[in-house]
């Protein structure tokens, strides 16, 4: 990971901490990996070294309780952020050299191509499926003297399992597969067998088919 990077997010959440907002926010995506090491640091873990990615995706749970609205293009404006648009229907993300921010909320009932309106926010959000998953079971980790939310690792890792079939770069849907592989195998060794099993037990039959589907020809059964 660029040190640039790492210390642009920090300052990211540092805002969005003072600002109130952080603690209605789960991180989600690629970045959990650095912000699990802890929870990891006596079980051989990934190379957090070795993330590189720009992308931060931040989930938001609906509906939004804030205490206040805030602009948040407004508010990392400075750092050199611009507000972009995803395709042609009004998706925002914010766009910095370093870093890319994303917001997404869970796709409900049948769903949508047309963005969601967080005008609390001053932000238009994604709907994807299977990101109420992400939510089901939220831990939160220090951060210097605040606290973030992140998906626990193996709702992190069994929605990865569920999602890389539905990549269309090959690249992609393998690093997402072999990086849910290596959080499953780095929970078993912290001896964590019966979360894995209570997580997968308590998601919906089809998506239970779909994590089993993402293993098959690997050497980790469930």
């Amino acid at each position: 990971m660029e040190k640039n990077q790492y210390k642009l997010c920090l300052e990211v959440l540092r805002r969005f901490n003072k600002a109130g907002i952080l603690d209605r926010l789960i991180l989600i995506g690629s970045w959990c990996l650095y912000f699990y090491k802890d929870y990891f640091k006596k079980t051989p873990y990934i190379d957090i070294a070795a993330i590189k990615t720009r992308d931060i995706d931040f989930l938001v749970p609906t509906p939004l309780k804030i205490r206040k609205s805030v602009d948040v293009p407004e508010l990392l404006k400075d750092l050199g952020f611009v507000t972009d648009f995803k395709g042609s229907k009004g998706y925002i993300k914010l766009d910095h050299p370093d870093l890319i921010l994303e917001f997404l909320v869970p796709e409900k009932g049948r769903g949508t191509d047309q963005p969601y309106k967080l005008p609390q926010l001053g932000l238009n959000a994604t709907s994807l499926r299977f990101l109420s998953f992400l939510t089901d079971n939220v831990m939160r980790v220090k951060v210097e003297d605040f606290y973030l939310n992140v998906p626990h690792p193996a709702n992190f890792a069994l929605h990865k399992l569920i999602i890389f079939q539905r990549r269309a770069r090959e690249h992609k849907a393998l690093k997402d597969k072999n990086t849910a592989i290596e959080i499953l195998k780095a929970l078993r060794n912290k001896g964590e067998d019966h979360i894995i099993k209570k997580t997968l037990d308590a998601i919906p039959q089809k998506w239970k088919n779909k994590v089993v589907k993402g293993l098959e020809g690997e050497d980790i059964n469930l």
